[in-house]
Formats: C-alpha cells, sequence, structure tokens
C-alpha cells in the first residue's frame, strides 16, 4: 500500500514569518495595529496571527481567515 503525501497548510516560508513575529514578542518589540502603532503585544495568539496575517499580505500560502458566522 503506497501512502499519499499529505499537502501543506502552511508553506514553509510563512513559517519564519510566525517564528520572527514570535521573537519579536519574546523580546517586547512586538506592537500591533497598522503600522505597529498600537500597543505592545503581550498574548502569543495575537503574535501568531499578526506573522501569519503578515504571511497573507506577502502573498505566502496560508489558509484564508475565518469568517464569523451570523446568527
Amino acid at each position: 500500500m503506497a501512502r499519499r503525501k499529505s499537502r501543506r497548510k502552511y508553506s514553509r516560508s510563512s513559517h519564519r514569518d510566525v517564528s520572527r513575529a514570535m521573537h519579536k514578542r519574546k523580546h517586547g518589540t512586538l506592537r500591533s495595529g497598522k503600522g505597529g502603532k498600537g500597543g505592545r503585544v503581550k498574548s502569543r495568539k495575537q503574535a501568531i496571527a499578526i506573522g501569519l496575517s503578515e504571511a497573507r499580505k506577502k502573498g505566502k500560502k496560508v489558509p484564508r481567515k475565518r469568517s464569523r458566522k451570523r446568527s
């Protein structure tokens, strides 16, 4: 039985963008908002979200942001 190669959801280069954002958060230099004019990011989840959105803007392979369901 031959195993099918699994497809990547995220590109390797998008991983680098996220790890760069995590590194900035750890050193306290990651800021939220347009142009980094917001407050300092302390949340791990927020840092990951910033890294992914930056990768999306660069056109890397990242799944689309989930749309909210309206009730």
